[in-house]
């Protein structure tokens, strides 16, 4: 018989049990933020927990249980349980902010999310379902928040509480991707604070006193070069086709395998051709990766005919069109984005310093366009261009990533142009 002050032997097992699986836990978040998941073993998650592979099969017989776990872990812990307690909560209130500054004091969390979110976007990985079930999750409490916050008068009752809620959910998860490459620039809790108070206005606002729109435009700079150092590619007809063969086949290897887990070998296989002809087409990996992110960016602007606008708002209305187009005939492209984007989240990763220059520009090409756009009285005098630029490149990734995860819900074209006739309202 026991009694109140009897120890159980049962539950001292149960926590050293449950600290062992935290210790597991924590410590495959942090290899595969730092490795990514595939490239992670469970050996090597045993090592990093000082323990066995076998004792750590006791608590986690698959690698796909224990990614379960972790993911539990950062999502569930956080964006879930705090918008559940919203009904609790004042009356209408909105807690995006809240819980993006909750998220912040989780070690790891935010470059754990942003690494697995472009990973896990190809339909076979083992996290697929997971992510995908989490934004349909998401987006119906934010959608319910955001209509509650509508009936207390918190938010505008113009504003579609689904298609607001499918936007910040987004725009949230793209700050916290470009944060990993521009920590200095980008402040996630404050932006997400910021536009949650922006759902107040009605859409479009501005403010009566605003000057009138000026009929002579503020020049703007065009769209960023990024392919002016680009090599140009010489030699004999049958030796350009296959190197462009071995691109476009390493291209859809890093798109669906991601590029730690891709070898030589797979993409030779892939080609057609023996390991020694493709090292002589491209001497090392990392040059082969070099070649896909420039083939990449070149096969998007191709694809997209785009003519310079007469003012920097119609230049940035311009953005949707240029997204459909991508989505129709670049599908791929964007996947290969997605899981290199986030790949290359550790700093020693040979893409990491591209995606820093490719991020940094095209934030400053939006802040240029949207500070031209309030010179010219098209961008409404309550909003800074500053925070309208970085906001604008972190929705654009942000859509492509929940387009991945679930295409016939997600219109990304449509989304970007519903936030720039916010942002930039027509006379």
């Amino acid at each position: 018989m026991t009694t109140a002050s009897t120890p159980v032997r049962g539950s001292a097992r149960s926590a050293r049990a449950a600290h062992t699986r935290t210790g597991i836990v924590q410590a495959a978040n942090r290899l595969f933020v730092e490795r990514g998941y595939r490239s992670t073993s469970l050996r090597d998650v045993a090592a990093a927990a000082g323990m066995s592979l076998p004792g750590l099969q006791r608590h986690f017989a698959t690698k796909d249980a224990l990614l379960a776990a972790v993911v539990d872990s950062f999502l569930l812990s956080s964006e879930t349980l705090l918008l559940e307690q919203v009904p609790a909560g004042e009356a209408g209130g909105l807690y995006f902010g809240l819980i993006a500054r909750n998220n912040a004091r989780i070690p790891g969390y935010m470059a754990l999310y942003a690494a697995l979110n472009g990973e896990a976007s190809t339909a076979s990985h083992p996290a697929h379902e997971l992510l995908r079930a989490r934004y349909a999750r998401l987006i119906s409490l934010a959608t319910e928040a955001i209509d509650d916050a509508i009936r207390h008068d918190v938010v505008s009752s113009d504003r579609d509480p689904r298609a607001e809620a499918i936007r910040v959910i987004a725009g949230w998860d793209g700050l916290q991707l470009l944060a990993q490459y521009l920590p200095e620039r980008i402040d996630v809790v404050g932006m997400v604070e910021s536009r949650q108070a922006m759902l107040a206005y009605p859409v479009g606002w501005t403010d009566a006193e605003d000057s009138s729109v000026r009929a002579q435009a503020a020049p703007f700079p065009p769209r960023p070069r990024i392919l002016d150092d680009a090599p140009v590619v010489v030699g004999y007809r049958a030796g350009r086709e296959r190197r462009t063969r071995i691109v476009e086949d390493a291209t859809a290897l890093f798109a669906r395998e991601g590029y730690a887990d891709t070898s030589l070998s797979d993409i030779a296989r892939a080609v057609g051709v023996s390991k020694s002809t493709l090292l002589h087409h491209y001497p090392s990996k990392e040059e082969l990766l070099s070649a896909v992110l420039i083939e990449r960016d070149r096969s998007i602007l191709s694809r997209v005919a785009h003519v310079e606008a007469a003012r920097a708002a119609d230049e940035l209305r311009g953005i949707p069109g240029a997204a459909a187009e991508n989505a129709v005939s670049g599908p791929g492209l964007i996947q290969v984005h997605a899981v290199l984007s986030c790949e290359a989240v550790p700093a020693d990763h040979p893409a990491h310093a591209y995606f820093v220059e490719r991020f940094r520009e095209e934030i400053e090409h939006f802040v240029a366009l949207m500070r031209a756009a309030q010179l010219d009285g098209d961008l409404p005098s309550h909003r800074d261009p500053e925070a309208e630029g970085v906001w604008l490149a972190a929705l654009w990734e942000g859509l492509q990533y929940q387009w991945l995860y679930d295409a016939d819900s997600v219109d990304v074209a449509s989304h970007l142009a519903g936030h720039l006739e916010d942002v930039l309202p027509r006379e």
